[in-house]
């Protein structure tokens, strides 16, 4: 699965940002079942921001959001995202 939040940066906070977006990706690398993750930028919209994680799946990542090292590190940049959709199943691969 794959979890993708979006954030509106403004441009003074963008080096803020890249900082927590950081440690938050640090601390759910160590957990089971982390795959991955990619922090983008939108070409068209340089204020729009997202870190996209992927996970071996949905109780994986769930189960993160509760170690004590995420809450701490991940959380506060969490609840800065856009409240929308984030955790999306995987259904192809293609190439």
């Amino acid at each position: 699965m794959i979890v993708i939040t979006r954030y509106s940066v403004p441009e003074a906070d963008t080096e803020a940002f890249r900082t927590d977006a950081d440690a938050a990706v640090a601390a759910l690398s160590r957990r089971p079942g982390f795959r991955g993750h990619r922090l983008g930028r939108a070409a068209d919209d340089p204020l729009l921001w997202t870190v996209v994680t992927e996970w071996d799946g949905a109780g994986y990542y769930r189960r993160a959001l509760s170690d004590f090292d995420v809450k701490v590190n991940a959380v506060p940049l969490l609840s800065r995202a856009i409240d929308e959709p984030t955790a999306f199943e995987i259904l192809d691969g293609g190439a």
